[in-house]
């Protein structure tokens, strides 16, 4: 694969511009806003407004709690261990979360809790494959690519709520 032979699109959602690429309609990363913006898209890439669409399809009823699991066509490349990682995120159920010590269990490596979250943190599809279902052991709200105000929210969106907040979803600017 070349990077110019990479696609990308943009797609509004209530957490602001997300930046979706890959090769036709294969996805291989979603991209979170940064400060509100739409993250850049590196410059080989190829612009398609149209691309992508069952994963923009499936974002938007995500979003309105119309779909709990995503079915879109993907990519993952990594690591074997990232890979069983990122398996094991997407067993996690929608409105349910787990420890990354209960992730390390199920990918055969107990001690391994923080090489779960940094596989996590590696995730390159966050929300289809829902690396912010994964929390502390003492169900604290730790790492998050999208930061731990945007974690909280998504939780929050699929009716979980975990300790205090620190932001309400309305100072945060997003309304779903």
């Amino acid at each position: 694969m070349n990077a110019d032979e990479i696609q990308f699109c943009y797609h509004e959602s209530p957490i602001g511009p997300l930046l979706l690429s890959g090769i036709e309609d294969c996805l291989y990363a979603l991209s979170f806003p940064v400060d509100g913006e739409g993250l850049p898209a590196d410059s080989m890439w190829r612009e398609n407004p149209a691309s992508f669409a069952n994963a923009r399809r499936e974002l938007d009823a995500y979003f309105e709690k119309k779909l709990e699991r995503f079915t879109i066509s993907y990519l993952l490349r990594g690591s074997q261990f990232q890979l069983s990682v990122w398996r094991a995120l997407s067993s996690i159920p929608y409105g349910s979360f787990v420890s990354y010590g209960e992730i390390a269990r199920r990918v055969g490596k107990p001690k391994g809790a923080q090489a779960v979250g940094m596989a996590n943190h590696a995730n390159p599809l966050p929300i289809i494959i829902p690396c912010h279902r994964v929390i502390g052991a003492d169900g604290s709200m730790v790492g998050f690519g999208g930061g731990i105000d945007l974690k909280r929210l998504l939780l929050t969106h699929e009716g979980i709520t975990l300790g205090q907040t620190t932001s309400s979803p309305g100072q945060l600017g997003f309304a779903f």
